[in-house]
């Protein structure tokens, strides 16, 4: 090797700055990269930037017209689909545009927001006939991506050599379908994908390569719409809601179509009425030769006339490659899956089984089955599904590798514990779903947890409802509406002769009840969430349940021998109330009964003074102020004195039940204790929603992560025996919560990880009394209490709050664990230490306003008011919308993006806590709580 050239600096004297410095600094550098360069930039921009480069120079303009001179794929938006091209096209200028692309193959994004129909002879608009125009100028054009409906009939009746790519999605579908939403699809049009929604389809014809056809809502208007139906290509198959023809034999060609489509792998339908046992024959002629055998997903929903048979045939031709099963009511039964059992096959790929399946549309709907018939969907009239316990035994038997199962209103399912048996461990099962099995047993539904050895996520939605007041005493099912009337029983055997009169008590009553405006909100929506086969099981017992228990306080007494001697005066009775019927029935005042007041019940407040019962005809006649008075003088100067010194308005009455056979001793009767005890070696999380639990208890759970409970309306108590990494906890609109024993039993678990509780109460809270318990507990935490005024409810601050309490607690487990920081602790000493504010703790306030909402936040979080306070730093990043005036600390926007970032911003303050040897916790809590509710009327709200 030769010896190194030496380098020399040249020394600058009296500062001078180089001319070649001067002249870099003004060069430019875009007019300096030749033709080819600036092409190849090009594509990586959008076409709208591009052409704004036109105006910048000459150079720029030149490499911008050959671009486009050779360009073959144009997006008009940028790769987003969803949105509208540019605005302010004309039929002029459109044209002008492709004029420049003559090379053009492949046209996207042509999502015009709005198009007239014909052109206007002086008037520039952006005209279908225009568009035409413009796309027939490209000589080479191969394909079009479109969303306008006009737009693409026209295309395929002028240019039907062009391909319409990626996937058709009209834009304005709706129901009831608008009858302007018009598209008439030519036989063998060339488009892979189309989605219809809200449309008015003549036929679907022969479209040999269509392989994913999607309709809802879409009305077929000729009478045998799929006469010609042949898609050979097809792969996904999905009809949902659409108004097609009511003769069930006019779907014949549509089931043998599918046959003929070897690939189909998504066959979804749903209230389509085809012709029962249709789908066993064609399987039984298609099979052989590879029909229906790819299928991987199979959904039927409201196929009225849908048979056990075709279900079944379609599941075992698919058995090889089958992963999801959805299954409308009608045919989930036992008889399903014992056949299947017995076909013994192997489903090695299958995953989901949804039982009870029925469509979002017709679950969110509020239009009557009579209004859907009247736009031309099928008639048909669910009732809830029908399979037993055995009948879920046999499905783990069959479907033996099942991850998800969804189960929806099947009143007829119990003990969960019973679906365990030697053949039928759900070994697998991962994430199960229950909505509305009212008669499932909350004892064996925790054996059964218990025994799964994968499950991570339980979902809970209107499962153990409270039973209606009385239940109890009547001998009612919790839930169900389902049961014998243990007082009826004893009542008759003992007392044969009174069975008319019982009779005629039982038809007044329930004649009366239909004047009654305040009756219990619990019983009513008890009965509206049965379905039409749920009600007509239970008629007889709830008719039952309504003669003897009253939700507002009535005790109805089935024979005159239970009555108090010493009643004498009574109550008056307002116009609308039961007056004296056939049996003589009428409303008398029981001096002192004997009560047990619930302190947790929201009737607190209506405390009484007087309790009804009701005496026999066969009792001296009273009357109230609003009956004519014929007794004698007497009973009027009697009745007189009691409603002088008891008036009527300051009479409030008691919800009240009996819980013995008698209803001589009313009492009020407590919510109905429900604990759900939960113990799992891998559950993640749990989600409740309008269900009946009164306890949570996390007895072993080492791996749950998350608790939702949205509208648990009697949910009081949480128990946590084992379960040290749960950290979200979420508790909406709750109406009998303790959030302080919630939030202590929280606090007090062993600080193993950070913890963040979201509450959404709906009784007034008293914040100073709150806060007070929680800063001077027995707490190992850093806590943070957010007050949250945003009405409707805001969750800008709330989804904000993880991004930076995370950071809080690492710098502090940094400080302690690398630093030697002093770590606090929080023990009885420490207790007895601080017996006043601030307990030990550096305490402070920030307030403000998001968008428009106020906000109060009370915390001990160190560190949190130098890091606000910060300006950015060489990491902000100014492509997050928020900042401290939208929420309350913005971590992104000041560049503090880890813990070691963080620290070097702070460095001044952790050095004077060092040296005033103050401590600090590992782990943070922060407790978010929302006020919108505490009225005690729910607020919509789109996020729960």
């Amino acid at each position: 090797m030769g010896p190194r050239k030496k380098s020399v600096k040249t020394c600058l004297m009296n500062n001078e700055i180089p001319e070649e410095i001067i002249s870099d600094e003004t060069k430019d550098y875009m007019n300096q990269l030749s033709h080819e360069v600036l092409c190849h930039i090009f594509r990586y921009l959008p076409l709208q930037d591009i052409m704004c480069m036109e105006c910048l120079s000459r150079k720029l303009k030149e490499a911008v017209t050959l671009y486009l001179r050779v360009v073959r794929v144009v997006d008009l938006c940028a790769g987003r689909w969803w949105e509208y091209m540019p605005s302010g096209f004309t039929d002029c200028s459109f044209l002008t545009l492709l004029k420049k692309m003559p090379d053009v193959e492949q046209l996207y994004g042509l999502h015009p927001r709005y198009l007239e129909r014909r052109r206007v002879r002086g008037h520039e608009a952006f005209s279908i006939p225009g568009v035409l125009e413009a796309l027939q100028a490209c000589p080479n054009l191969v394909g079009v991506e479109t969303s306008h409906l006009e737009l693409v009939e026209s295309i395929w009746t002028y240019m039907p050599h062009v391909h319409i790519l990626g996937k058709f999605r009209n834009r304005n579908g709706a129901f009831p379908i608008p009858p302007e939403n018009k598209l008439k699809i030519p036989i063998g049009a060339k488009i892979q994908t189309l989605h219809l929604v809200g449309v008015n389809v003549p036929e679907i014809p022969c479209i040999p390569m269509l392989r994913h056809l999607y309709m809802k809502w879409v009305r077929l208007t000729k009478p045998q719409p799929f006469k010609d139906f042949l898609c050979i290509s097809l792969r996904t198959f999905v009809m949902r809601n659409c108004a097609g023809p009511t003769n069930s034999l006019k779907y014949v060609p549509l089931v043998t179509g599918l046959a003929s489509a070897r690939n189909l792998e998504h066959l979804e339908m749903v209230r389509v009425p085809f012709l029962g046992g249709l789908i066993q024959h064609v399987v039984e002629d298609s099979w052989r030769s590879g029909g229906f055998r790819n299928l991987h997903t199979i959904v039927l929903g409201a196929c009225k006339n849908a048979l056990e048979v075709d279900l079944g045939y379609l599941i075992i031709t698919a058995a090889r490659r089958l992963h999801e099963v959805r299954i409308q009511p009608s045919l989930t039964k036992d008889g399903v899956f014992s056949a299947l059992k017995m076909a013994e096959l192997e489903f090695p790929q299958f995953e989901t089984l949804h039982l009870g399946y029925v469509d979002e549309f017709l679950l969110q709907s509020r239009m009557a089955n009579a209004d859907l018939v009247k736009y031309g969907l099928a008639d048909v009239v669910e009732n809830p599904g029908i399979i037993t316990d055995i009948g879920m035994k046999a499905v783990n038997e069959v479907f033996s590798c099942i991850k998800y199962l969804a189960i929806y209103n099947c009143p007829h399912l119990h003990n969960p514990y019973n679906w365990i048996s030697e053949h039928s461990r759900w070994t697998r099962l991962v994430d199960i779903n229950l909505v509305r099995c009212h008669a499932l047993k909350l004892d064996s539904f925790g054996q059964f947890i218990e025994l799964l050895p994968s499950l991570e996520f339980i979902s809970l939605d209107q499962m153990f409802r409270e039973p209606p007041k009385g239940c109890a005493r009547v001998g009612l099912s919790a839930g169900t509406g389902i049961g014998v009337s243990s007082a009826l029983v004893s009542n008759q055997n003992s007392n044969n002769d009174n069975d008319n009169n019982a009779q005629n008590n039982n038809a007044n009553i329930h004649d009366n009840n239909h004047h009654h405006a305040d009756d219990s909100d619990e019983e009513n929506d008890f009965r509206q969430d049965l379905q039409p086969g749920e009600q007509q099981f239970a008629a007889d017992a709830l008719n039952e349940m309504e003669d003897i228990v009253q939700e507002d306080g009535e005790v109805v007494a089935e024979s005159g021998n239970d009555a108090p001697a010493h009643s004498q005066a009574t109550i008056p009775v307002d116009a609308d109330e039961e007056q004296a019927g056939p049996s003589g029935l009428q409303r008398v005042v029981k001096p002192t009964p004997i009560t047990v007041h619930d302190s947790e019940s929201d009737d607190e407040e209506d405390s009484l003074e007087l309790q009804e019962v009701w005496i026999p005809k066969s009792a001296p006649r009273r009357y109230s102020e609003r009956e004519p008075k014929t007794g004698d003088s007497a009973q009027s100067r009697e009745l007189s004195e009691v409603t002088k010194t008891k008036p009527r308005h300051a009479m409030k009455r008691k919800r009240t039940a009996d819980k013995s056979t008698s209803t001589s001793d009313p009492v009020i009767e407590d919510d109905h204790v429900q604990v759900l005890v939960l113990k799992s070696k891998n559950l993640v999380g749990v989600t409740m929603t309008n269900c009946g639990i009164t306890d949570l208890v996390l007895k072993d759970c080492p791996k749950m992560m998350f608790i939702h409970a949205t509208r648990c309306r009697v949910l009081k108590h949480l128990k946590v025996e084992n379960a040290p990494i749960v950290n979200r906890f979420d508790y909406a609109q709750c109406k009998k919560l303790n959030m302080d024993q919630v939030l202590d039993q929280i606090l007090r678990m062993p600080p193993e990880r950070n913890r963040i509780i979201y509450l959404r109460p709906m009784q007034q809270v008293d914040t100073l009394t709150l806060e007070q318990k929680l800063f001077s507990g027995p707490y190992p935490y850093h806590i943070c209490i957010i007050h949250e005024f945003s009405n409707p409810p805001n969750v800008r601050n709330k989804v904000r709050i993880r991004s930076w309490m995370d950071t809080i607690a690492n710098i502090n487990q940094e400080l302690i664990k690398y630093e030697f920081f002093p770590e606090a602790t929080r023990n009885e000493e420490d207790l007895k230490k601080y017996p006043k504010y601030p307990w030990g703790r550096d305490i402070y306030t920030l307030e403000g306003v998001v968008d428009g909402a106020p906000y109060s936040m009370i915390s001990d979080f160190p560190w949190l008011r130098s890091l606000r306070a910060a300006e950015p730093n060489s990491f902000a990043r100014y492509d997050f919308e928020d900042d401290e005036e939208s929420t309350i600390y913005a971590p992104r926007r000041k560049g503090q993006l880890s813990a070691d970032i963080c620290m070097e911003t702070i460095g001044e303050e952790i050095s004077e806590m060092r040296q005033m040897k103050k401590g600090v916790f590992q782990r943070v809590v922060a407790i978010f709580i929302h006020y919108c509710d505490v009225n005690g009327e729910p607020v919509e709200d789109d996020y729960i």
